[in-house]
């Protein structure tokens, strides 16, 4: 029987099957198998043993680091872009990513290090647009070609020779030898690999800008973030300002570091004090708590908001936005259980404002007074002492469970004058915080 000519590849995954189905077998998504050719194999050849190296006499070089000036990435990265790595920035479209990182590379000009922008989606005279937009001059000085053959890329790549190479996107690079679409799980895979060959052979450092689903997830196959040495996530909506980068691995820093900037009409800018923003900014009405969460290292502050409202559809709403909504569940089922408020015939609805998501169990405790304040109609502030404060985590049975970096949230309240903070070193149980909170807001008990 003739070997067939094709297999089929899961967009998602990268498993492989010799015929279609709906549903991939790997990972269980439906229909993600595409067709593509498949490759002749080389005979297997012998090869001889590697002789196995002890740590102790590696020689480890340390490579100076590239600094964007752009404080928030470079803090997100390390210390900036190590010289022959890959970093993959993703985040859904019209986010800000090719705006920063061609404010990366006029900055890295500046510094006297050679640059090439690749694009595969966009003209050069669009590119320019955007560069003429923002504050930096040499974002006009940029190196740019317009290609979307891959052979035609790396032939550039290797004749330039540039410190930084920005490739938006790597989902529209096309090679020519596979019969794949751009996009396709082979054609991501060659494109990724042979530009990581390149990298690390000329000392390239290679910035890969990459789409995502509309999931929030990466697009192209898993093997893509193996490949990378740092995956970057660009998070945000398009319709408020504040964005943040996080770092989802990074094979030089830390993944707990995340910044946070501004779109505006010159481009992305930095918020170095983006707590006093938000508690600037907060309601202070039925519903509202200050946060006191932790972004990487920083604390931040940030206001969550909570409605109420009897519904009138069964089973009743429950809205989030900039968190997880199994935590949300998991504090109504804890308040109604252990405070008396039941919210069973009501939708709720929550929300962090300023588009920031909050991906920490300290969360939990916020969440509770905002959605108890809000079913009671109570604003849980004063004039003396403002809009209250808090953080920690909730167990099923009631009680409030330490977080990490307790201090450092404390100290953040209080440079705003926000005290006392509603944490778990002084309260054991819910019950007790939301008695806390109605005293800090002169108010009638919010518990049952």
């Amino acid at each position: 029987m003739p070997r067939p000519a094709s297999i089929h590849v899961c967009s998602a995954c990268g498993h492989e099957s010799a015929r279609w189905a709906g549903q991939c077998p790997g990972c269980g998504e439906w229909n993600t198998l595409v067709e593509e050719a498949r490759h002749a194999t080389t005979p297997a050849h012998a090869a001889a043993p590697a002789r196995p190296t002890p740590l102790s006499e590696v020689n480890a070089i340390d490579h100076a680091r590239l600094r964007t000036a752009i404080g928030e990435l470079d803090t997100v990265l390390g210390g900036g872009i190590v010289p022959g790595s890959l970093v993959l920035l993703g985040g859904p479209p019209g986010i800000g990513k090719s705006t920063l990182t061609t404010m990366a590379l006029a900055n890295l000009l500046a510094a006297g290090h050679r640059a090439l922008y690749v694009s595969a989606e966009e003209s050069a005279a669009q590119i320019k647009l955007r560069a003429e937009r923002l504050t930096n001059p040499r974002a006009l000085s940029i190196p740019v070609i317009a290609e979307t053959d891959l052979q035609t890329v790396l032939a550039t790549i290797e004749r330039e020779r540039p410190a930084v190479c920005v490739i938006d996107s790597v989902q529209t690079l096309h090679a020519p030898e596979l019969t794949g679409a751009p996009g396709s799980v082979g054609q991501v895979r060659e494109a990724a690999g042979r530009i990581m060959q390149l990298a690390k052979a000329r000392n390239v450092a290679v910035l890969l800008v990459g789409h995502v689903t509309k999931e929030g997830a990466l697009a192209g196959p898993r093997v893509l973030e193996h490949l990378v040495d740092c995956v970057l996530q660009f998070e945000g909506e398009r319709e408020r300002t504040y964005r943040t980068v996080r770092a989802v691995k990074n094979r030089f820093g830390s993944t707990d570091e995340a910044g946070v900037f501004e779109m505006r009409d010159d481009g992305l800018i930095e918020v170095l004090d983006a707590s006093a923003r938000f508690v600037g900014e907060a309601t202070r009405g039925p519903g509202s708590v200050v946060l006191c969460a932790m972004e990487g290292s920083r604390p931040l502050l940030v206001e969550v908001q909570a409605l109420v409202y009897t519904s009138e559809l069964v089973p009743p709403r429950r809205v989030v936005a900039g968190l997880d909504r199994n935590r949300l569940a998991l504090v109504l089922a804890v308040l109604a259980r252990h405070a008396g408020i039941g919210l069973g015939a009501a939708d709720v609805f929550v929300n962090v404002v300023g588009g920031v998501r909050v991906d920490e169990p300290g969360a939990d405790l916020a969440i509770a007074l905002a959605v108890a304040s809000a079913s009671k109609g109570l604003a849980l502030h004063s004039e003396q002492r403002g809009p209250v404060a808090c953080f920690g985590e909730l167990g099923l049975t009631g009680e409030l469970r330490t977080v990490a970096h307790s201090e450092r949230r404390v100290a953040e309240a209080a440079r705003f004058g926000l005290e006392p903070v509603i944490e778990p070193a002084h309260h054991a149980t819910l019950k007790s915080a939301l008695r806390e909170a109605r005293a800090a807001g002169d108010r009638p008990a919010l518990a049952a």
